[in-house]
C-alpha cells in the first residue's frame, strides 16, 4: 500500500511496490495521504514514485469486474484523485520508476512535472487497445497537458513509450537513470516549495479547467 515519507520540504508518496493499481483502499490511503502534505503548515513540495516494476498500472479492473453496481462510483472516485492531484497547492512531480499505463498514465499526467527512468518501463494509454474509451474528464486531462499531435499518437495509438520517446513527444518533462530518478525529480520541485497555495491551486485550478470541470462533473 502507499506510503509517505519526508525530508521537508519534500513529501515522498511512495505508490506501493506491486502494480499499484486504484483499489478502493489505495484511494483511500492516498487521498489519507494528501491530506498530509495539505495540512502541513510549513513550504512543502510532493515526489511521487512506485518502489517495484511499477508506476501504476492504473484501474483495478478485477475489482471493478467484480463490483459492477459500484462502477459509476468507482470511477467517480478515480476522477477526484485525478482533479486534486491536478489542482493541488503544492507543486508536484511523478518520478515514473517503471510502467505507467492507463490511468496510472493519467495520474502522472496530472502532476506538474513528470521525470521518467531512461533504462526501463513504458508510458502507455491502452485504451484503444482494450476498448475502453476515454471518460470526457480523462481525456481532457490529457489533452489539457499535451499537444494535439502528442495526444493523438498517445490516446489513439496504445503505443508504448519508452522514458526517450516519451520525451521526445512530451508526455515527460525529462529521463534518468534510476539511481538519480529520485534525485533528478526532487531537485527540480525543491526550489519551488513555499509558493502560496490557495493562489497555486487557483492557477493551476484556471488552466486546466477544462479538465477539473469534467473530472468533477456529476
Amino acid at each position: 500500500m502507499p506510503t509517505l515519507r519526508q525530508d521537508a520540504p519534500v513529501f515522498l508518496l511512495d505508490l506501493g511496490d506491486d502494480e499499484n493499481r486504484f483499489s478502493p483502499s489505495w484511494l483511500e490511503t492516498v487521498h489519507s495521504q494528501l491530506d498530509t502534505v495539505v495540512a502541513y503548515p510549513d513550504p512543502a513540495v510532493l515526489v511521487t514514485v512506485g518502489s517495484g516494476k511499477f508506476y501504476s498500472n492504473g484501474l483495478d479492473l478485477e475489482w471493478l469486474t467484480s463490483n459492477p453496481a459500484q462502477a459509476a462510483q468507482y470511477v467517480a472516485d478515480v476522477h477526484e484523485l485525478l482533479a486534486r492531484v491536478l489542482t493541488l497547492g503544492v507543486h508536484t512531480v511523478a518520478a515514473i520508476n517503471g510502467h505507467a499505463f492507463g490511468a496510472g498514465a493519467m495520474l502522472a499526467m496530472a502532476h506538474d512535472f513528470r521525470v521518467m527512468r531512461a533504462d526501463r518501463g513504458y508510458y502507455c494509454f491502452p485504451e484503444a487497445d482494450i476498448n475502453i474509451p476515454f471518460t470526457p474528464g480523462m481525456a481532457a486531462l490529457i489533452q489539457g497537458k499535451l499537444t494535439p499531435t502528442a495526444a493523438i499518437a498517445s490516446m489513439t495509438t496504445g503505443r508504448r513509450f519508452g522514458g526517450t520517446d516519451a520525451r521526445d513527444l512530451g508526455l515527460v518533462d525529462a529521463v534518468a537513470e534510476k539511481p538519480a530518478l529520485l534525485e533528478y525529480a526532487t531537485d527540480l520541485v525543491r526550489p519551488l516549495a513555499g509558493k502560496d497555495r490557495g493562489t497555486l491551486s487557483a492557477i493551476k485550478t484556471t488552466m486546466f479547467s477544462p479538465a477539473v470541470t469534467a473530472l468533477r462533473a456529476k
